[in-house]
């Protein structure tokens, strides 16, 4: 299907939209993939190997199940974009899409015969997003650069460790491709901005309007650190890692269970802290001076958090769980992915759902995020093989007879699907 409908007939809210992706590895992908779940039609250009993310992680059936989901809901497509027969085939896709995704080094596109000016000679008002390490142009714009990079070098890294003086091991990564997912959270975000206001000044009679998106995966993680910058712009001072800590709230950090499980507790309004003494039997603590008040609470942060990780010590997680949530403290486990795959809430909204994916079998997914008119929004199918798609795009949207599709595989420039 590719009209955004789904088998039960509900629309996504980007219904119409047509994306062409030229891209690979996380970025690139992680956008369209969003733009996917909510309904618009994305075509996946891959090389004729596919993408590297199939072959990322563990396997089953030779098949890597984090493509099940990145690869969701668009079309394969696999071309040789080294062949001209392959720019060709692109050029006759774009005209019939309303934005092009791609992550490539700045200028390899162009290099390919397929820059911004290229794909705008076939279509005036197309909305370009591109997507890099560094940005489009700076000093840094042709510097090699993957997520942990950007998390670098946007401050992230930085900040993801124990406070200073307590660990002498590097500062660990976040877990997952934060830079490349962020970077495509905006690069989806502004494919829709910069197509919303094409669609104003069309309506306007100003014409429609195309646009270029520039995404630094630097910048992307920069633009989550919060008051950073103010701070030292202002005060001089530079923030440190706190390990997992809150440095301006308290109590605020991951306790130890008697069962070994980390505990989060945020207590650290002063109505919060109350309840939270109470519930450990030592009500004292919210008229200790030390305690009294937030900044007391901060400045004697490790002390208190001793008091409390020796409370939880003595305490299942689970038992720990049911007193926080009797007395209302923010609290919870830390989950792992065996907590996320069970847990009510999770199920109940439809963000853990259970997909039948021909190429693994029965696996679980992460639902759509947002949800747009209450309901979750259903995943149409799953990651395909590799240039799955070939007949029906280049067959059914553009209208090549089978003699040229066959052609185009003959010379190279036109993979073939796996198997």
């Amino acid at each position: 299907m590719t009209d955004g409908t789904d088998a039960a007939g509900s629309v996504g809210p980007l219904e119409g939209l047509r994306v062409l992706e030229l891209g690979h590895f996380i970025a690139a992908p992680f956008a369209t993939r969003l733009l996917a779940d909510l309904g618009a039609e994305v075509i996946k250009v891959e090389p004729p190997g596919g993408d590297p993310v199939r072959q990322w992680g563990a396997k089953v059936q030779g098949h890597a199940p984090w493509w099940s989901v990145h690869g969701r809901n668009k079309r394969s497509l696999a071309l040789d974009l080294k062949r001209p027969e392959a720019k060709a085939v692109v050029l006759d896709l774009v005209r019939h899409c309303d934005a092009v995704v791609e992550n490539f080094r700045p200028g390899h596109l162009t290099k390919l015969g397929l820059g911004p000016e290229a794909l705008r000679a076939v279509r005036p008002d197309l909305v370009v997003a591109h997507v890099s390490g560094y940005g489009q142009d700076g000093p840094y714009r042709d510097r090699a650069a993957f997520g942990v990079i950007g998390e670098a070098i946007g401050g992230i890294r930085h900040l993801t460790d124990h406070a200073p003086g307590t660990s002498d091991l590097p500062p660990v990564r976040v877990g997952v491709s934060l830079g490349d997912s962020v970077a495509g959270i905006y690069a989806a975000l502004g494919v829709v901005a910069a197509l919303w206001r094409r669609e104003r000044t069309a309506a306007a009679g100003q014409g429609a309007k195309g646009a270029s998106i520039d995404v630094a995966l630097t910048e992307s993680v920069l633009s989550l650190l919060e008051g950073s910058l103010p701070e030292y712009g202002t005060l001089g001072t530079v923030r440190q890692p706190a390990g997992g800590a809150i440095a301006t709230a308290a109590p605020s950090n991951a306790y130890r269970s008697r069962d070994g499980i980390w505990v989060l507790i945020a207590a650290n309004s002063d109505p919060l802290f109350r309840r939270l003494a109470a519930a450990m039997g030592q009500p004292e603590l919210a008229e200790d001076p030390r305690f009294l008040g937030n900044q007391s609470r901060v400045a004697n942060a490790r002390v208190l958090d001793a008091i409390i990780g020796e409370w939880t010590a003595g305490h299942d997680a689970a038992a720990l769980e049911a007193v926080l949530l009797a007395a209302d403290i923010p609290s919870t486990r830390s989950y792992t992915t065996a907590d996320i795959a069970a847990d009510p809430q999770f199920r109940h909204r439809g963000m853990v759902v259970e997909v039948e994916d021909p190429l693994i079998g029965r696996t679980l997914h992460p639902g759509v995020v947002p949800r747009v008119d209450g309901g979750p929004a259903p995943v149409r199918w799953t990651g395909r093989e590799i240039g799955a798609d070939a007949e029906a795009v280049l067959g059914g949207l553009l209208g090549y007879p089978p003699e040229r599709i066959a052609d185009l595989r003959r010379r190279g420039a036109l993979g073939r699907p796996e198997g």
